[in-house]
């Protein structure tokens, strides 16, 4: 038993991680099943539509101003916290809660200036060009809070980002629901505004006494400090733009195409199909990047990592997919309202695609690790056109649905190109469990799929519930058996073993 412990180490880590910010997530999550159904009751598919528009602004503006600051904040605190020098570690929280609070002022300050045009550009009037004004003050308390997560991730303080999303989640829905009960769709952006506002406010709460006290800097330092955070800072401002970027311009193609009403059940899918993977992708930028950083110049530590974070997330992540692709109708009715019910094809397409998320996004954080700037940015290029190109002649051909359809063939082109070219880094392969767990769910993926084609649906349902059931007792039992024997009393393990 002793000589198995180190071969799940690794196993453990991912799991522990998982559990920390996939526990916050799923209470997170209840609260924004909460305001989902409520928005879907109190706006319908055209409400929905426009928070999906309002938010897309809202995010391209921030990754625009926010120039890939947190994400390369988040490694520099990590290098700061490896040197085990308390000054450097104050110095560099110091400079990146100051460089956030400036870079909000000036996105909020932006996108205010160019509220009429953006306006006009969105909606083909002026008629909201006041309330993307108004989103401005958003912009400054994301990027605000954005140095706050940015020190706590660096400084891996899992539990404390895991608080720091469950008090904002609260918030948000203790504020977002009355204010659209009262204003309407006027109570978009003030709701909006205040769920951005609870962020900046919990993550400071959690992160105010973890760096220590400020620094004294001359101006001069404080610039030289500057430079490697807004040099990295960028690369990851470019891709975060080029991903909302095509997710903004696909919104459009549909709204366009099918007016507001075809973009709320866009969005309405797009929200539901993200919302049981965000968990597991969340967790992976958390702490599997900086973990996996750590080791990058050890090729096998490396594709080793890889290869652990790829299972768990698969196990985790599979039965999950399934249930959404058998019970889609019904997702959508309880989620939303009965409204929503044409959406359930576009849902079943994103599932698909989220997973082939799930298996790609391991094999690309070896390219950051790695530091390949260069082929960082042009694969997301590549991405960016891959995507926008699909939606145009897919939404062209075959309505709303080609969108959702467009999401997934990226990922099959993403898996593909993501994997050649860690090949070629690291020499990295798949395992054969990965081989064989990948198989497994995404043949029963295509078996559900093809059911709710070509079957009707008492008989699809009854399928899926028996493939759902069945892939959730395989996942269960795999886990179980990637922990060490004591971490589950005996008897509980064999009991387990033994019914599944």
């Amino acid at each position: 038993m002793n000589e198995l412990q180190p071969e799940k180490t690794g196993y453990v880590e991912i799991l522990r991680s998982t559990a920390l910010i996939g526990g916050s997530s799923a209470i997170t999550m209840v609260f924004a099943i909460l305001r989902t159904k409520a928005m879907a009751v109190l706006l319908g598919p055209e409400g929905i539509g426009l928070i999906g528009i309002f938010n897309s602004i809202a995010d391209m503006t921030q990754a625009v101003a926010g120039l890939g600051v947190q994400a390369s904040g988040v490694r520099q605190i990590a290098e700061a916290v490896g040197t085990g020098d308390r000054d450097k570690i104050a110095r560099t929280a110091f400079i990146l809660k100051r460089t956030s609070t400036l870079l909000g002022l000036i996105g909020a300050v932006l996108l205010a200036a160019l509220s009429f045009p953006i306006g006009y550009f969105t909606f083909g009037d002026q008629q909201q060009s006041l309330s993307i004004g108004l989103l401005s003050a958003a912009i400054f308390f994301r990027l605000a809070s954005a140095g706050q997560t940015a020190l706590l991730q660096g400084l891996r303080k899992i539990s404390l980002l895991a608080q720091v999303n469950i008090v904002t989640a609260f918030f948000t829905t203790a504020t977002t629901i009355p204010m659209v009960f009262y204003f309407n769709t006027g109570g978009i952006v003030p709701a909006l505004v205040a769920s951005s506002a609870a962020m900046l406010l919990s993550s400071w709460w959690f992160s105010r006494r973890l760096a220590g006290d400020a620094p004294t800097m001359s101006l001069s330092h404080f610039g030289q400090d500057l430079k490697p955070l807004i040099r990295l800072g960028f690369v990851f401002m470019m891709s975060g733009l080029l991903t909302l970027v095509s997710a903004y311009v696909v919104r459009l193609i549909v709204l366009q195409a099918g007016g507001v009403l075809s973009a709320g059940l866009y969005q309405a899918a797009w929200a539901l199909g993200s919302l049981y993977s965000g968990f597991i992708l969340q967790a992976m930028g958390t702490d599997f990047y900086p973990r996996l950083t750590a080791i990058s110049a050890d090729h096998n530590a490396c594709n080793k990592l890889v290869n652990e974070q790829a299972r768990v997330s698969m196990l985790l992540a599979g039965p999950g997919v399934l249930a959404t692709l058998t019970f889609a109708p019904l997702v959508m009715w309880l989620f939303y309202s009965p409204e929503f019910h044409a959406a359930s094809d576009l849902l079943r397409w994103i599932c698909i695609g989220m997973l082939l998320r799930i298996v790609s996004w391991p094999m690309g954080y070896i390219v950051l690790a790695k530091g390949a700037q260069a082929i960082f940015f042009w694969t997301e290029v590549a991405a960016t056109l891959v995507h926008i190109g699909l939606a145009y002649l897919l939404v062209e051909y075959f309505g709303i649905v080609g969108a959702a359809v467009a999401f997934c063939g990226l990922y099959v082109w993403h898996t593909l190109a993501i994997f050649l070219i860690v090949r070629r880094l690291t020499g990295f392969r798949w395992s054969s469990e990965n081989c064989k767990t990948g198989a497994l769910f995404f043949g029963l993926s295509g078996l559900i799929f093809a059911a709710t084609l070509w079957l009707p649906l008492w008989q699809a349902t009854v399928l899926g519930s028996v493939t759902v059931l069945g892939g959730s007792l395989h996942s269960v039992s795999r886990l179980i058996r990637l922990l060490p024997e004591e971490m589950l009393p005996t008897k509980i393990r064999r009991w387990v073993l033994k019914t599944v």
